[in-house]
């Protein structure tokens, strides 16, 4: 039996844009949620492996779902420093991230919309 490839379109467990930062903000609030439950155990920071473990994962799984933002910098070595992860940096990252997807999507909606043939005037009154 032939394998036929399946495009983008195609795939069923491709994600929509809401659906992934819906994902990441679970992913952030798990995250941050568990460094604050568990802080007696990631006290140390920067030297520990359980705390620098999670950090790393869950800024690759960030990463995945909504690609690199330099909000994800500053918040992984924010999370390094000891007594910060009481702060929920990923989260703070992932609602940063989404505020300004929702600035720019309606822009993007509107450029694309202006660039199909015999759209331009498709939202404009008729005149009689």
């Amino acid at each position: 039996m032939e394998s036929v490839p399946v495009s983008a379109s195609e795939d069923p467990t491709a994600l929509s844009a809401r659906s992934r930062f819906r994902a990441a903000a679970i992913l952030a609030i798990a995250a941050d949620a568990l460094q604050i439950v568990l802080f007696p155990l990631l006290a140390e920071g920067a030297v520990s492996p359980a705390d620098d473990l999670l950090d790393l994962l869950v800024g690759a799984g960030l990463v995945h779902l909504l690609g690199w933002h330099w909000e994800f910098l500053p918040t992984f070595l924010a999370e390094l420093v000891p007594g910060v992860d009481l702060v929920p940096f990923w989260t703070l990252a992932v609602l940063n991230v989404y505020r300004k997807w929702k600035q720019i999507a309606p822009e993007e909606n509107a450029r694309l919309h202006s660039a199909l043939p015999g759209t331009q005037d498709s939202f404009s009154p008729k005149s009689h």
